[in-house]
């Protein structure tokens, strides 16, 4: 019994240690958060019940990544895809607003970069796998089928060899190349609003004083100094509704019509999707304090705010964040006075 639970144990860790990768993988394939983390689960349940016939011909990791791969593709016969409001509908004139909510399964979602990132000391992978994870990249990986998203991803993200794919597919290296080949065509024609975002790793000094002003703007609801950081093409969405936003005139007239109740907001750094983002807090009247409103993903290019994008379903993504569903206002003075 007891050299059973050791083994069990040690299978278990041996398991765990793939999980943020694999989760990584996942959700670059079907553009869920949720979907992804169901997805590894359900790989890590294949995987213990079968360990038995794990022969080792290949890696551990390679044989994860096989069982991951089928299930995604599994999860995508439907033909599902995630999308964005750009993808959905036109840019609507601020005075056409209309906020049309859409069905949850449809959208592509959020997820901190620490569910999805492992942690590595070579910077060019770390560098590779966060572009990989933005919401641009993200969102036009939904354009490709499903056996071209695998091979696309596990080619140029992961960097795996064509033989190595091909034998993870059962397909030849030759059909492999060709996926390959179709699928950079369609991410050249699908090209997508936000797909020039730069953003280092670390934030350099420009970019963390950029965001500084951005903080003390919004906080401040301060129009005037936020038309200054957002770039004259600049894009607003706020999934779940359609509505999305192009240019500082309505993006600021926005924020003081529809959405002046977020005066006074509070936002807290996160990390989500390889890029800046924030924990959006607006005041709460009835309950004192703050609470939660959105999560904010912010894109950058040369130096203005190019996408400023806010998923509003916070019952989902604060937890998935690690972000408390509420924030006295004591507490919070003293964090951002930290």
């Amino acid at each position: 019994m007891t050299n059973g639970t050791a083994t069990t144990t040690g299978l278990d860790a041996r398991l765990e240690a793939h999980r943020v990768e694999l989760t990584g993988y996942c959700y670059r394939m079907l553009g869920s958060s949720f979907e992804a983390e169901d997805a590894v689960q359900d790989t890590m349940v294949r995987a213990w019940r079968s360990f038995d016939r794990f022969e080792g011909r290949s890696s551990l990791r390679s044989w994860l990544y096989r069982i991951a791969t089928n299930v995604c593709l599994d999860m995508l016969t439907a033909g599902n895809k995630r999308a964005r409001p750009m993808d959905l509908t036109e840019s609507t004139p601020l005075a056409r607003a209309a906020l049309s909510l859409r069905p949850d399964h449809i959208w592509l979602e959020p997820m901190p970069d620490s569910r999805v990132l492992p942690e590595t000391a070579d910077p060019a992978e770390a560098a590779v796998a966060k572009e990989s994870v933005r919401l641009a990249f993200m969102a036009a990986l939904q354009h490709l089928p499903p056996k071209q998203r695998a091979v696309l991803l596990l080619r140029e993200v992961l960097a795996w060899k064509a033989s190595e794919v091909a034998e993870l597919l059962g397909t030849s290296v030759a059909s492999v190349n060709s996926a390959l080949q179709r699928a950079r065509a369609t991410l050249a024609e699908r090209r997508q609003p936000g797909a020039d975002a730069s953003v280092s790793d670390p934030l350099d000094e420009e970019q963390q004083k950029l965001l500084e002003r951005y903080v003390a703007a919004f906080e401040g609801y301060d129009m005037s100094a936020l038309t200054a950081l957002l770039h004259e093409d600049a894009i607003m969405t706020m999934p779940p509704f359609d509505l999305w936003l192009t240019g500082p005139d309505d993006i600021t007239g926005f924020m003081t019509t529809l959405g002046a109740s977020c005066a006074g907001s509070r936002l807290l750094p996160v990390q989500v999707n390889g890029l800046p983002g924030f924990a959006h807090y607006k005041p709460d009247p009835e309950g004192g304090g703050f609470t939660p409103w959105a999560v904010q993903v912010l894109e950058i290019s040369d130096g203005r705010i190019t996408g400023f994008h806010c998923f509003l379903d916070t019952r989902r993504w604060f937890p998935l964040c690690g972000l408390p569903l509420h924030l006295e206002a004591e507490t919070d003075e003293v964090e951002q006075g930290a």
